[in-house]
């Protein structure tokens, strides 16, 4: 088993990764906690990338990043890139989105993650985008997810990301199309 340095300090998102990854030949651990990097890039690919980049180059180890979020089409994408610093906290965050949504009809949506897995040397071994497309809700509805989930709604599944089973997310949403891809990547490096 061959070490994979995943490119934040949160346990939950570690924990995340080693469900889809599960049985793929790599051991996931987090990066250093003194280790910042910031996300200076254009889009969520260009963050992905600088992340696994920096993390690979500072532990001398395989690292796996991710950048994702929220881009609304009538609000020409945003929040985008900056979805996590839309606002203080995921109510205020969705308070906002609202607010700015009030009385446009448009609602479509999609969630975005882009992943990136950096060799030792810090070159860029593979990376995909997972897209999931939906609309946003006029109120809040579901009682699970995090951040957006309770306003974004999925058409096909008839459900916001907040109403929906953890397995059925997890099929659909942006994060695991876009780990369904990587872990092929990882399974032939």
């Amino acid at each position: 088993m061959r070490e994979l340095v995943v490119s934040t300090g949160n346990t939950g998102k570690l924990r995340e990764l080693q469900a889809y990854l599960v049985d793929s030949g790599w051991v996931l651990s987090l990066k250093p906690a003194e280790l910042e990097i910031e996300e200076t890039g254009k889009s969520f690919a260009a963050n992905a990338a600088l992340k696994a980049r920096e993390t690979a180059l500072a532990t001398g180890k395989w690292s796996i990043a991710d950048d994702s979020g929220l881009e609304v089409m009538a609000l020409n994408g945003a929040p985008g890139i900056f979805s996590a610093r839309y606002a203080d906290s995921d109510g205020a965050r969705i308070e906002r989105l609202l607010g700015e949504l009030a009385g446009v009809g448009d609602r479509t949506a999609q969630f975005v993650c882009a992943i990136a897995v950096a060799r030792p040397d810090g070159s860029i071994a593979g990376k995909t985008e997972g897209i999931c497309a939906g609309e946003i809700l006029r109120e809040p509805v579901g009682n699970g997810g995090f951040g957006y989930d309770p306003v974004f709604y999925v058409p096909q599944v008839g459900q916001s990301f907040a109403e929906m089973d953890q397995e059925t997310k997890r099929r659909i949403s942006h994060r695991g199309k876009a780990l369904a891809i990587i872990r092929q990547q990882l399974l032939s490096f």
